[in-house]
């Protein structure tokens, strides 16, 4: 088996690719690269069991077979090449030669046949999305998805395809993000819930594909293929919750303001809130709006006003700072809308301007207690 390809090309594939690999896996073969080569087309493969990855290059070759290369000592020789052809030979002492211009290179293989064989997806369902779609959904809900390992499924964000709009929705029972998409439909209904892991590593990649996402599903897994790539991955098991149910639906309080004022001043004011709740308050009267902190325990203390255009009843109403910090840095718009039913009710935060056509974004964060 022999080849020969661009340093470059080839580091910039097996970046993408190293995203899948854990820091520590339970089987050794995990910490490899598989090669396969068929004449010259090379299949890269990286997989952590839950999600694998694969990547199609072109090289120069004739040959054909298939190896498992460490990935980190691999990737390590790579970054040090300026741009060159490197030419790879498989030698039978069961060690891969890498020739450089300059130098010769010698890796230990491990046997291709260990290697997690690639799941095929039996009678899948498909979906087709614009990249671009596709990434603007995942970053704009990722943040929101929560880390408690005993509630699996608010770990993931929420897939809702149905024949009028594609939903993404991501929660942690504190914040909360539906994002529709109108302008792209579903040939049928379904739903199903991804895993962070996987929707990091396709965030990363789709940033600068303009190619469309063909997502395979059934059941248990998820396929994504584009460009030269395919990524596929273990579905959360379980039933995502009635966000619907959580979504206040008369909210007669709203408030108007710039968005980069309103963070701004969130920021700063939140810097002498109390270090375990990042509690601040805001209190809102005729066109002024009021926000608070104080950490009673350090004698600190910070409050700003703002000018904003309020409808509604004087109210006061208290939020995580950080939530509400991540909500507005998420938002791509000049103005926002804050809307609020009580007090004690969740707040719905929504931008004004800046969205495209048949996008929809709607960001839930649950209010803090205040002590009066």
């Amino acid at each position: 088996m022999k080849f020969i390809v661009s340093s470059t090309y080839l580091l910039k594939q097996l970046q993408v690719l190293g995203g899948v690999i854990n820091n520590s896996n339970t089987l050794p073969i995990l910490d490899n690269f598989l090669f396969e080569l068929k004449a010259s087309t090379l299949t890269v493969s990286a997989s952590d069991l839950e999600t694998t990855m694969l990547s199609v290059l072109e090289v120069e070759s004739d040959s054909e077979g298939q190896v498992a290369i460490p990935a980190k000592l691999l990737l390590e020789t790579l970054k040090t090449f300026p741009e060159q052809p490197l030419t790879f030979v498989v030698e039978s002492n069961n060690t891969i030669e890498i020739s450089s211009n300059h130098g010769k290179y010698a890796l230990a293989y491990a046997s291709a046949e260990e290697f997690p064989k690639t799941i095929a997806l039996d009678q899948p369902s498909q979906t087709v999305i614009p990249s671009e779609i596709l990434a603007t959904a995942i970053n704009k809900t990722i943040f929101a998805a929560g880390n408690d390992d005993l509630r699996p499924v608010m770990s993931g964000v929420f897939f809702q395809f149905s024949t009028e709009a594609l939903t993404f929705v991501a929660t942690d029972a504190h914040k909360l993000v539906k994002y529709s998409r109108t302008d792209v439909q579903a040939s049928e209904t379904a739903e199903f819930i991804m895993p962070k892991k996987p929707l990091n590593l396709l965030k990363g990649i789709l940033a600068s594909s303009d190619e469309n996402v063909t997502i395979e599903y059934n059941e248990s897994n998820a396929k994504f293929s584009f460009d030269n790539s395919v990524l596929i991955c273990r579905l959360i098991d379980g039933k995502y919750p009635n966000y619907e149910a959580v979504i206040p639906k008369e909210n007669p309080n709203q408030l108007t303001i710039g968005r980069t004022p309103f963070l701004n001043s969130v920021r700063r004011v939140s810097i002498f809130s109390n270090k375990t709740t990042h509690q601040i308050r805001l209190k809102i009267a005729g066109a002024e709006l009021n926000i608070s902190a104080e950490d009673v325990d350090y004698s600190n203390k910070a409050e700003e006003r703002l000018t904003c255009d309020y409808q509604g009843d004087d109210m006061q109403i208290g939020f995580n700072s950080r939530f509400l910090t991540e909500m507005l840095s998420n938002i791509n718009a000049d103005d926002v809308q804050l809307e609020m039913s009580l007090p004690n009710r969740a707040g719905i935060l929504t931008p004004v301007d800046g969205l495209d056509e048949g996008e929809h974004v709607t960001m839930l964060v649950m209010p803090v207690m205040l002590n009066s």
